[in-house]
């Protein structure tokens, strides 16, 4: 199986095809609903039924229609009878709706990810409250209800201001297990200050330190029960529960339990009650030895709150902020996950070099997060806008790395094959591999034809540099001619004074001409003339050929480089 690729299609098909059973360590999907979000959708069904389900690319408003009954059908004919149960019930219970579109799409998806995790692999499925009800019901029959693990909240934006009802502000991330023997690592957060002032008040030589139980409530059988230095747990109604960190920081984990309490005790971690005492031995906790507070299933950042932790300067649950506006992270996706919050995840559910799967991977965060903890990876997303995004970040984030894309086209027959199956798509796919940001969805109207932009820096200071723009309109067709140049000169202005017209097929001699006798910008900056009309063919771009402009910058915003390879915080790997 390969990894650290991009796959562009529709990942139904894309993980019957790629993704070997039990193959994947981890997957976090965070499949869209009713979201406005610009790229990241699912598409209609590989055998290209049903018109309904082709969601614009800046729309997902779902409507239950040929293909969304073909993938229901799909699961209830299907060999898992316990879900196609779930879901008839669901459906019958909703009747034919958006949701019970959506959920129908996403059952086949979700089977697929369940064949693909390993044994003691982890899912994290991001949804929001509306779905997630049903998509938990959906996972409890896919992957069974004892594999429930948790509900998390994440607290995605500061308010919400709704007339009638409290503000919604937060998503839910529903994580399951492919069995009870799997993958987790601790994740623990700086105590806050009051927290260290109520409980850590005794002090020694060592320093501050609090007593806590060495017990669990209820009786066990085996050593957990049995008497150590006189001390019978058992007749408590309790046993013992030895730290698990403690005894792996002392290296004593492999040691039978009672000797792991001796151990502890010779170590200094264990006070015995006075004598005559009810009481049961406690083990010290330390605050230099101990490191924070556990991760809960409440992931809550809280703004204004820096100073209230313990040896840090970061507010409460700051490491997954939700992102603004203007934060240096974003990268102009609407929906756009902070890297913290899929660090805490992969840092939780995964281990260095194991494999990570985002099947619904729209600006990259998953992927970004994973290669940064040193982990092996797979994107997968319906348009090649998410891809070229998802590319471009990797490469800005990871200069010296190895980008494999599958699914897009290496040349002129692969292009074409794009544009018959879908215009758009390969129109996305010409302009960002032109180096143009594209600006329209599939409704045109203001945008006059011209289909993306390439900024062009025209003056102004380093601090505030000015620029104009280049115009591009993108054709697929079989047939050009000279009234499309027309057209396209006609968009020109002193703001937007060259015009790129990329096209699939061979410009004819009348558009040669056009072109030829369309004048030049005069760039006063670049002291150099430059032509207004210029014709780029597909096959140009494939043989290296790049218009002749004054190129400016990127249209996209620039991930910041980050080291590889990057170690994971304190933890203690559990179950």
């Amino acid at each position: 199986m390969k990894t650290n690729i991009l796959y562009y299609g529709d990942n139904l098909q894309l993980l019957r095809d790629h993704i070997p059973e039990e193959s994947v360590d981890l997957i976090y999907l965070d499949p869209p609903f009713n979201s406005n979000r610009s790229y990241n959708v699912l598409f209609k069904e590989a055998s290209g039924a049903g018109s309904e389900a082709q969601i614009e690319v800046f729309e997902d408003t779902w409507h239950w229609g040929p293909a969304a009954a073909a993938a229901y059908d799909d699961v209830i004919s299907g060999p898992s009878q316990g879900v196609a149960g779930m879901l008839k019930a669901i459906v019958e219970g909703l009747g034919h709706n958006d949701v019970s579109a959506y959920l129908a799409m996403m059952a086949p998806r979700l089977l697929q990810l369940q064949r693909a995790l390993r044994p003691q692999g982890c899912i994290y499925l991001h949804c929001d409250p509306t779905a997630g009800p049903y998509l938990r019901v959906l996972m409890d029959s896919i992957f069974g209800p004892t594999n429930f693990r948790n509900e998390i909240v994440w607290r995605r934006t500061g308010s919400h201001n709704q007339l009638n009802r409290f503000g919604p502000i937060h998503d839910t991330l529903l994580f399951f297990t492919k069995s009870a023997d799997h993958k987790f690592n601790k994740v623990y957060r700086p105590y806050t200050k009051g927290h260290v002032e109520t409980y850590f008040k005794k002090e020694d030589k060592r320093g501050k330190y609090w007593t806590n139980a060495l017990t669990g409530a209820g009786t066990r059988g085996g050593d957990s029960g049995k008497p150590w230095r006189g001390w019978d747990p058992t007749n408590k109604g309790r046993h013992w529960a030895i730290p698990g960190r403690i005894a792996e920081e002392l290296g004593i984990s492999d040691l039978p339990l009672l000797d792991k309490l001796e151990a502890m005790y010779q170590a200094g971690f264990v006070q015995l009650p006075a004598e005559g005492s009810e009481a049961l031995p406690t083990y010290t906790q330390y605050l230099a030895d101990s490191p924070g507070l556990p991760g809960q299933d409440i992931w809550a950042y809280q703004p204004h709150s820096q100073g209230l932790l313990q040896d840090s300067d970061e507010g409460i649950d700051e490491d997954i902020r939700w992102l603004t506006p203007t934060d240096s992270e974003r990268l102009g996706y609407q929906t756009q996950k902070p890297l913290g919050l899929l660090e805490r995840i992969i840092s939780a559910s995964s281990n260095p070099g194991d494999v990570v799967l985002d099947p619904f991977c729209g600006c990259g965060t998953a992927v970004h997060a994973a290669h940064k903890l040193g982990r092996k990876w797979i994107g997968m997303d319906i348009t090649y806008l998410a891809i070229g995004l998802v590319k471009k970040r990797m490469q800005d984030a990871f200069p010296n790395l190895a980008i494999e894309e599958d699914g897009v086209p290496v040349d002129l027959t692969g292009a074409q094959a794009l544009a018959d199956h879908d215009k758009y798509q390969f129109q996305w796919w010409a302009l960002l591999r032109l180096g143009a940001v594209p600006i329209a969805g599939k409704k045109k109207g203001a945008d006059k034809g011209i289909d993306g932009v390439i900024p062009i820096l025209t003056g102004g200071t380093a601090a505030k540099p000015t620029y104009d723009r280049v115009v591009v309109s993108v054709k697929g067709g079989a047939n050009v001619g000279v009234s499309m140049l027309r057209d396209l000169n006609g968009t020109l202005t002193d703001k937007d004074p060259i015009g790129i017209f990329l096209t699939l097929a061979e410009p004819t001699k009348p558009m040669k001409e056009f072109a030829a006798g369309a004048g030049f910008y005069d760039s006063k900056l670049w002291a150099k003339k430059f032509p207004r009309i210029q014709i780029i063919t597909v096959q140009d771009m494939f043989d290296g050929k790049t218009p002749d402009i004054p190129w400016g910058k990127s249209p996209f915003a620039k991930a910041a480089k980050e080291k590889e390879q990057a170690k994971q915080g304190a933890l203690d790997i559990g179950q």
